[in-house]
């Protein structure tokens, strides 16, 4: 008997420890996945057995995700490394760029590892948005210089995959250049494609070739398309596998998000989206998971997901026996006392 292929849904789960209906949720053909946040979390035990009991209770292979980009966005504190904003890192550039990329190969290399030997596949790292004028993009970025968020990208992405992690850039085609948080608002950046692709674009472009996958941003781009980008075919199909010929895995982010309303409910909000050209959505609410899975009907599985697990090549024993590994974490917490702090 064939494995079972995952679906196209990451849901979240509530609590410490999942729950009898949770447990259910996970054996649904149309769930391919669980995103993590700090509600899942209380010590690195505790993770350890979260995850596995995610794994035991599905029918298919899960990928565990989390955001842990570092900065105001790390899910995971106590026991793991506390690492610095990326922006710390574009600040670095613009006196010490070796140092600098040094840097960025370190932080996605320690964080990737981390999470990797606690059970978890894939954070949805890195931010390639440039930090213009966004309220919530801000010190998530590299920086406002599209050149330097690549080449700071391009270590990053380094540092992952020599972990064993892939990759997920965001927010696909670039969120950082409106002010308003798609967390609560609509979001509409009012610039046309020579704009967006002489700038927020360029990073993106860039690193395609080495992105495992993207995350779209929903945000509309009216000179473009009228839909958020994550619910349009024109730059999910036409512009980002048509135009720029890209192969890997594309998310919607979460369709909880003020901004992914759009759409109107939470099922129609997946249809639009795997309409679009999305090959895996996020469902991060507890209360709209619980909404969507009775109501789905077929949806075509995402065998894509798993090409995304993670690969643990070594033990948390193992890393507390490595000098090098100790000067890289003890490195990432320096920075906070450093002069681009």
């Amino acid at each position: 008997m064939s494995e079972a292929v995952p679906g196209p849904v990451l849901i979240g789960v509530e609590g410490l420890e999942l729950s009898a209906r949770e447990r259910d949720w996970l054996a649904h053909p149309a769930v391919g996945g669980v995103v993590l946040f700090a509600r899942n979390y209380a010590d690195i035990g505790q993770l350890e057995a979260l995850n596995a009991s995610i794994r035991e209770a599905a029918v298919a292979p899960m990928l565990i995700c989390v955001d842990h980009e570092g900065g105001r966005v790390q899910r995971f504190h106590d026991g793991f490394t506390r690492l610095p904003p990326l922006a710390l890192l574009g600040r670095m550039y613009a006196d010490a760029p070796d140092t600098a990329a040094d840097f960025a190969y370190r932080h996605a290399r320690v964080m990737a590892t981390e999470l990797l030997v606690a059970g978890v596949d894939l954070s949805f790292a890195p931010v390639l948005d440039l930090d213009v004028e966004s309220c919530v993009i801000g010190n998530r970025s590299f920086g406002a210089d599209p050149e330097v968020v690549a080449t700071l990208g391009r270590h990053y992405l380094a540092g992952l995959h020599d972990s064993g992690m892939k990759a997920c850039g965001k927010h696909f085609p670039g969120h950082g250049s409106v002010r308003a948080d798609s967390h609560v608002d609509t979001v509409t950046d009012p610039r046309g494609w020579d704009a967006i692709a002489a700038s927020d674009l360029k990073p993106f472009q860039a690193l395609l070739p080495e992105l495992d996958s993207l995350m779209m941003a929903h945000v509309i781009y009216p000179e473009v398309d009228e839909r958020p980008a994550g619910y349009s075919g024109r730059w999910v199909r036409d512009i980002l596998r048509g135009q720029l010929g890209y192969g890997g895995v594309v998310f919607s982010d979460d369709l909880g998000m003020q901004a992914a309303g759009f759409a109107g409910g939470i099922a129609d909000r997946l249809a639009l989206a795997l309409e679009a050209g999305c090959d895996a959505a996020l469902v991060c609410h507890h209360e709209e998971v619980a909404e969507l899975l009775p109501r789905l009907g077929d949806v075509a599985p995402c065998p894509a997901l798993a090409r995304l697990a993670g690969v643990v090549s070594v033990t948390r024993e193992e890393l507390a026996t490595v000098s090098e590994w100790r000067h890289w974490q003890q490195s990432l917490l320096s920075l906070e006392q450093s002069q681009w702090a």
